[in-house]
């Protein structure tokens, strides 16, 4: 079976790593976005130098409140994601040394991901306590993909 040239029946997890810190930056790429479309003509430029300075720069930007929530939520969830990609790439990792099935991998891989993705909309625009919940459930979801790799990978290994 091919998908864009690629045969699902092999092991693409390592391709899975650099999609994983794609979608850490996405949510910044979002908050980029959402500053410069709502700023206030007198509010300071995105400063591309100083990328984290732009936090501060929020409050002096006019912002509407609920804009500026989702700014830093944005933010947030990308700081969560580059956290994460340390663990997901050494489980892939594991996984591969270990020399789990294609299929294990690439479905550990596609639950992961698929877990990153709701987890980047979810805290994105979230402002209820039950969806941080369903936040935090993504997110476990997520770490305990990797775990599992782990857990995995030693019991074929030991």
């Amino acid at each position: 079976m091919s998908f864009l040239g690629l045969n699902l029946a092999n092991n693409l997890s390592f391709y899975s790593i650099p999609v994983a810190w794609a979608l850490a930056l996405a949510p910044h790429a979002y908050a980029m976005t959402l500053y410069n479309a709502e700023k206030s003509a007198t509010a300071p430029e995105w400063d591309i130098c100083m990328p984290r300075k732009n936090i501060s720069n929020v409050k002096d930007a006019k912002m509407s409140p609920a804009s500026q929530d989702k700014y830093l939520r944005a933010e947030s969830a990308q700081e969560n994601g580059f956290a994460n990609i340390p663990l997901y790439a050494a489980a892939i990792i594991a996984g591969n040394l270990a020399r789990l099935s294609p299929s294990t991998l690439n479905t550990a891989a596609g639950v992961y991901l698929a877990s990153r993705v709701a987890y980047n909309v979810i805290y994105t625009t979230n402002t209820s306590k039950f969806m941080g919940n369903v936040r935090t459930a993504t997110f476990l979801t997520g770490v305990f993909t990797c775990f599992t790799l782990f857990v995995k990978a030693g019991n074929k290994l030991f």
